[in-house]
């Protein structure tokens, strides 16, 4: 598990350090969300998204709060196939350009470490 946990926080991490840094965050947000009927919210909300990328990936490295941190990835990763990759159809490339199939990806292996032996636990009470 340790080595999805890894992964997935660095595929968190470079999806958004590089946009905090030049001005991208707040492009997305008054390019694509204030365009979307998100105004005048869209630059925070935009980064309320990206900062929650970045806290998620610090605990996914030190192990903790794991099924937090997942599942407002989750619903981050949701809000994005709902207003932005299902329009573009299943492929990220190939047989199509900026679809639903990473953030599918995404969140299948962030069910994987929120529940690495199945849904036997409580939701909201474990720590890990």
């Amino acid at each position: 598990m340790m080595i999805l946990r890894i992964a997935v926080a660095i595929i968190l991490l470079t999806h958004s350090m590089p946009v905090m840094l030049n001005n991208g965050v707040n492009d997305f947000g008054n390019l694509f969300l204030n365009q979307i009927g998100f105004a005048p919210l869209g630059v925070p909300i935009a980064w309320a998204v990206k900062i929650s990328h970045v806290v998620c990936a610090l605990l996914l490295v030190v192990n903790k709060y794991l099924k937090w941190a997942g599942f407002i990835t989750i619903l981050v990763l949701l809000g994005g196939i709902i207003l932005a990759h299902y329009p573009e159809g299943w492929f990220v490339v190939g047989n199509g350009r900026n679809g639903v199939e990473y953030n599918f990806l995404l969140i299948c292996t962030l069910i994987a470490i929120m529940y690495p032996d199945g849904f036997k636990t409580s939701f909201f009470l474990t720590k890990k």
